[in-house]
């Protein structure tokens, strides 16, 4: 067996193994489709809550955020010190 021969064998595998997977892939994405469209017919997707909203904190834990970004702060100075 040649060197022509063993790349004429190589390139129909590649070519042969490029077409399962391209060929995989689109069955792939039809399904993904099919089903969206059975869930849609289907009105399965009107069991989703809404969102929550989002974390407020109270005036309590304000009035500690300055505590808490002074210490930040502190620490922050205290590494810079000592690491510098």
């Amino acid at each position: 067996m040649t060197i022509i021969e063993m790349f004429g064998q190589s390139a129909i595998l590649s070519l042969i193994g490029m077409g399962v997977v391209f060929s995989f892939l689109i069955i792939l994405i039809i399904s993904v489709t099919l089903v969206a469209k059975l869930v849609k017919a289907m009105k399965w997707d009107g069991d989703v809550t809404a969102p929550k909203a989002a974390y407020v904190p109270s005036s309590a834990s304000s009035a500690n955020s300055g505590a808490v970004t002074a210490a930040i702060t502190a620490a922050v100075n205290e590494h810079r010190n000592t690491n510098a």
